[in-house]
């Protein structure tokens, strides 16, 4: 039986975070991560805003990153638009080559963990691991105390064969057709010839379909006038977007078992996004005193609340863009956001929204009917027990 201070079970964005700055400022720590892939890091793209982190976690966690751009562009029926700030992406190619370098022999791939507590793990060959705590970094798990709805997308990374000419991502490009959800084109250049293209939706509950989407970024590219020419990668994901939940019922269901990432409900409500949150949970598991099991989960749940209490708003908004009008005008919701300050958008990507930012959004022509509007905001409509049942 193995002994270490440490097990970060998954080498997902929160545990590698959390791995790497434990070797930052705990380099005398015994830490072991165990993913069930081949590689750490699975084959995903993480991408966040400069005004997302601190000075300081820029500086920690700059190594991982692969891309940064000045500012990104917005596309709606109505405008375009550039905004300021930078845009940063940590690839899973360029994560995996940090992290296992600086983990070396302390990384078990291809480990599949068939029980797991917070003091032990045993793996399917029937080894059994044990530590002073069992972080669980395994990804979204679906849960009964939440009510969710999804930003799902399928991403291409492509070889064009010229230059596409674009100097900055594309965030949102959403002239494209709104089937049935808020639809959007997201485009990073990650060199002059090559392109990561998803087709995203913020859906209600059934899966993007995979071909259809597929074929989407084909025509879009084909609009666009890019010559794909050879597919990289291809990486498909499903976001939670939250609409409301029983926080306190969700927690104590882990009974005692640290989590972290998205399992632990760390992500910007509305966006998806969960490097911020991942890299200030590093922060914090790095500075604590005391990491047995106790302790950590203790900390961990207490800074998942405290975000969880802080999204209200979020929460609010969420439920008006799913709740209030058809689905086919879920863009006209996006596009009055996005008319506004800039400054008001960087600190809603961050989390941090004023109350005069607050009161900005709600106030104007509603772009959605004002009864269903109120009526999502207060959680009684039809649609949303149906979301429960």
């Amino acid at each position: 039986m193995n002994r270490w201070d440490i097990i970060l079970v998954g080498a997902g964005l929160a545990n590698g975070l959390i791995a790497w700055r434990l070797r930052q400022c705990r380099p005398e720590l015994r830490v072991l991560m165990l993913e069930t892939g081949s590689r750490l890091g699975g084959n995903h793209t993480w991408s966040f805003h400069q005004d997302d982190l601190t000075r300081e976690q820029h500086q920690w966690i700059a190594p991982l990153v692969a891309h940064r751009w000045d500012g990104y562009d917005i596309i709606f029926p109505q405008f375009t638009r550039t905004l300021r700030g930078r845009y940063l992406s940590v690839t899973a190619e360029r994560f995996a080559a940090a992290i296992g370098q600086r983990l070396g022999k302390n990384v078990l791939t291809d480990s599949q963990v068939i029980r797991l507590a917070p003091r032990r793990v045993q793996l399917a060959d029937g080894q059994i691991l044990s530590a002073r705590a069992v972080i669980d970094g395994r990804g979204y798990q679906p849960s009964s105390f939440f009510t969710v709805a999804s930003q799902a997308f399928v991403g291409q990374q492509w070889q064009l064969a010229r230059p596409h000419g674009l100097t900055r991502p594309i965030l949102m490009d959403a002239t494209v057709d709104q089937p049935a959800g808020y639809r959007f084109v997201y485009t990073l250049p990650l060199s002059p010839t090559v392109l990561l293209i998803e087709d995203t939706q913020y859906i209600d509950g059934a899966d993007l379909d995979v071909d259809t989407a597929r074929q989407r970024i084909a025509d879009y590219a084909g609009d666009k006038g890019w010559q794909l020419m050879t597919l990289r990668r291809e990486e498909q994901g499903r976001l939670p977007i939250t609409l409301t939940g029983r926080i306190g019922a969700f927690w104590q269901h882990f009974d005692g078992q640290p989590c972290s990432g998205i399992r632990a409900g760390l992500f910007h409500p509305a966006t998806g996004y969960s490097l911020p949150l991942a890299a200030r949970l590093a922060d914090h598991i790095a500075s604590q005193p005391r990491l047995d099991h106790p302790a950590l989960f203790s900390l961990i749940h207490t800074f998942a609340v405290g975000q969880w209490q802080q999204q209200r708003f979020f929460r609010l908004l969420n439920r008006m863009l799913f709740l209030a009008g058809s689905p086919t005008q879920r863009w006209r919701v996006m596009q009055h956001f996005y008319r506004l300050d800039d400054r008001l958008i960087a600190r809603f990507y961050a989390g941090h929204p004023t109350l005069a930012d607050r009161a900005r959004i709600l106030l104007g022509k509603p772009p959605v009917p004002v009864g269903e509007a109120l009526r999502a905001m207060l959680k009684c409509t039809p649609r949303l027990r149906a979301f429960y049942e």
